[in-house]
C-alpha cells in the first residue's frame, strides 16, 4: 500500500526542513511506503533550491516547480495530477496542518472512508474579521448551494484512489476543492483540529487572494445569484408599477404634482443599481464560461526533482 503526500509551496523556503522533519517522523510510524511531492507555486525565494536538495537527500521527495505562480488551489491540482497510491493527502507547508493528525487520517481511510476531512477550530488568535467574513461565507454558500460545505473546512484531507480519479476527472477551470471534493460524494466523515501558529513567514493568503476564492465558490456551485438578479428585476418591475400608480394619483386627485421630484433621481438610481448588479452576476458566470471555453492548460511545469514528467500539463479534460 501506498500513501503520497501533496505539498504546495509558496515563499516557504525558512520552514521547509522542519516540515519535512516533522513529516518523516511522523510517516515513518506507519506500515506505508509513502512518497511527499512539493509542488513549487512559482515561489519568489530558495524555496526550489531546498526542494532539489531534500530530493538528492530523500529519494521519498519529489518536486514540481510551475512556471509561474497559479495560484495554491492549482497547485494542489498540479500535484494531485502527478501523483499516483492508494490514498492521497494535501496539507500546507507552514505546519498549521500538523503532520502528527496524519495517522488519524490513515486510520479512518482503514475504516471505509474514501475521503476524510479536516475541520479548521478557530482560535482568538484569529482575527475577528476573519472569523466573521468566513462564517459569512459558509452560510451564504451552503444557503444558496446544492452542495453542503462544511464550515471551517480545510484543504488538509486525505482521497482514496477511487475519490482522487473522480476529483481528476472533474473539468471546471475556476477550482475550488472544498466544493469538489464535497460534489464527488462518496463516503465522507471530518475531523476537527486545532492549527498550530505559524512558525515562519507569513501568510499568503491575502484578503484578495480569499475573496477571489470565496466568489469561485458561490459561482461553481449554484446559479442561485442569477436567479437574485431575475428576483430583483420582478421587484423592480413592481416598484415601478407601483411608483407610477402614486403619481399617477397625485397628478389626478391633488393637482399638486411639481417636476424634478427629487424622488425621480432616488428611483433611477435605484433601478440603474439593479441593473448594474444584475450586469455584474451576469458578468462573472460569463467570465467562467469564458474561461472554459478557452481549454487552455491548467499549468506549465517548469522543472522536476525526482520524477519526470512533461513540461506542459493538464488536469484530464483540460481543466483550471
Amino acid at each position: 500500500m501506498k500513501l503520497a503526500i501533496v505539498v504546495p509551496v509558496y515563499n516557504e523556503q525558512d520552514g521547509l526542513e522542519s516540515f519535512y522533519m516533522a513529516l518523516r517522523d511522523v510517516m515513518m510510524t506507519l506500515n506505508y511506503f509513502w512518497q511527499v511531492l512539493f509542488v513549487d507555486d512559482g515561489s519568489e525565494d530558495n524555496s526550489w533550491s531546498v526542494i532539489q536538495k531534500l530530493s538528492t537527500r530523500d529519494p521519498k521527495v519529489k518536486g514540481i516547480r510551475l512556471s509561474r505562480n497559479f495560484g495554491h488551489q492549482t497547485a494542489l491540482a498540479a500535484g494531485l495530477t502527478h501523483i499516483s497510491a492508494d490514498a492521497v493527502i494535501t496539507m500546507d507547508a507552514d505546519l498549521q496542518h500538523p503532520p502528527d493528525l496524519i495517522p488519524q487520517l490513515v486510520a479512518q481511510w482503514q475504516q471505509g472512508y474514501a475521503v476524510v476531512n479536516t475541520i479548521r477550530l478557530e482560535t482568538d488568535s484569529v482575527h475577528s474579521l476573519k472569523r466573521y467574513s468566513s462564517a459569512i461565507f459558509y452560510r451564504l454558500i451552503n444557503l444558496i448551494s446544492e452542495v453542503p460545505i462544511t464550515p471551517g473546512g480545510a484543504d488538509f484531507r486525505l482521497l482514496s484512489e477511487t475519490a482522487l480519479q473522480a476529483l481528476q476527472s472533474m473539468p471546471e477551470r475556476q477550482r475550488f476543492l472544498r466544493g469538489m471534493v464535497s460534489w464527488i460524494g462518496f463516503s465522507q466523515t471530518a475531523i476537527p483540529f486545532v492549527p498550530r501558529p505559524r512558525q515562519y513567514g507569513q501568510s499568503k493568503y491575502t484578503w484578495r487572494k480569499m475573496m477571489h476564492l470565496g466568489l469561485n465558490g458561490l459561482t461553481s456551485f449554484s446559479i442561485a445569484p442569477l436567479r437574485l438578479s431575475l428576483l430583483f428585476g420582478v421587484m423592480s418591475i413592481a416598484v415601478a408599477l407601483l411608483y407610477a400608480i402614486y403619481v399617477l394619483g397625485v397628478k389626478v386627485f391633488s393637482h399638486t404634482a411639481q417636476p424634478g421630484w427629487a424622488s425621480i433621481i432616488g428611483i433611477g438610481l435605484f433601478f440603474g443599481g439593479v441593473q448594474l448588479f444584475s450586469l455584474g452576476i451576469l458578468g462573472e458566470y460569463l467570465g467562467h464560461v469564458f474561461a472554459e471555453v478557452k481549454h487552455r492548460p491548467l499549468f506549465f511545469v517548469q522543472e522536476t526533482a525526482g520524477i519526470m514528467t512533461p513540461t506542459t500539463s493538464n488536469i484530464p479534460a483540460e481543466s483550471q
